[in-house]
């Protein structure tokens, strides 16, 4: 798995997050939650993935765009890492649930730490 992020690893079906929320699972590393989904894509995609950042906690969206530009860059950089070997497929949904705006250093460290929790906790069910 190389280290883009394409439009293809993007979760957009708004079915697919709705039942992500519904039925998904989830771990967290504050301030980052994932929620996540064992599914199947009809690309040969293993993980689709999304960011969200809570309209409550930052009411300017271009402070909402700079964390989301940031968790993207953060898993962008880590997924080849942590998803080279998965045989499944997931849909994730990882959101920002912090209340003041973070560092690059730090989201990534978070990161890191929620990934880990993830393949952990995936590869014991």
């Amino acid at each position: 798995m190389n280290t883009s992020y394409s439009h293809k690893e993007k979760l957009k079906s708004e079915k697919l997050i709705s039942q992500l929320f519904l039925e998904g699972k989830s771990v967290s590393t504050y301030p980052l939650r994932m929620v996540y989904l064992k599914t199947s894509f009809q690309d040969k995609t293993q993980v689709k993935a999304g960011v969200s950042v809570s309209k409550r906690n930052f009411k300017k969206a271009v402070k909402r765009n700079q964390i989301k530009r940031l968790l993207r860059e953060a898993y962008r950089m880590q997924k080849a890492t942590y998803f080279n070997n998965l045989t499944t497929q997931y849909a994730l949904m990882i959101l920002y649930i912090g209340k003041e705006k973070p560092t690059f250093k730090e989201i990534e460290a978070k990161m890191v730490q929620l990934l880990q929790k993830f393949i952990e906790k995936t590869t014991k069910e």
